[in-house]
């Protein structure tokens, strides 16, 4: 299967709607899935990772490692990569944002597939067109975020708060100067 889903126990129900969803961003940027993994877990996994590989020692939603991103051929090939997210920060910013908590995994999903797509926002023009891009992709989201919302209602805030850090470890790319890379 090209796009794979880890979620805490109790949230399988996310890996169907969770995948369609990244194979949509794919698909609405011309692009295939090689092998890209989705884990749903919490902020201290995201922390650890964001600490290890982007020296920010704070929880981020989504951290996104594309393998091939540094390839000459890059955005021709099948995308390879993890996307992980903290469901805690999604539930944090869904309040803060006033959305939805499914509309607000929605977003970072998407946020993360464009990274793995190798769209950036560390400029202001990078960062205008891949929020257009967001938009864009958010508007035929609904029916994804509206799943995420009836699976994340029904699941007992305890159990959620008390998600075991998937099994799956993540092998970040290294940029070709050998430096670690994560977006």
């Amino acid at each position: 299967m090209p796009v794979s889903v880890t979620t805490p126990r109790g949230l399988s129900r996310l890996a169907l709607p969770l995948r369609a969803l990244v194979l949509g961003v794919l698909r609405a940027e011309g692009r295939r899935a090689g092998e890209v993994g989705v884990v749903i877990a919490g902020d201290e996994l995201l922390r650890d990772l964001n600490r290890a590989w982007r020296g920010l020692d704070h929880a981020t939603d989504v951290i996104s490692f594309a393998y091939d991103e540094h390839e000459r051929d890059a955005a021709t090939r099948p995308v390879n990569g993890d996307l992980l997210v903290s469901l805690d920060r999604t539930a944090i910013q869904a309040k803060r944002y006033r959305v939805t908590p499914g509309r607000e995994l929605a977003r970072v999903v998407v946020h993360g597939a464009l990274h793995l797509c190798g769209h950036d926002h560390l400029r202001a023009g990078e960062r205008a067109r891949m929020r257009a891009r967001e938009d864009t992709a958010l508007r035929g989201a609904r029916a994804h975020a509206a799943a995420f919302d009836r699976v994340l209602a029904t699941t007992a805030p305890a159990a959620v708060a008390r998600r075991p850090r998937p099994r799956r470890d993540p092998a970040p790319s290294t940029r070709r100067d050998g430096k670690r890379r994560a977006r």
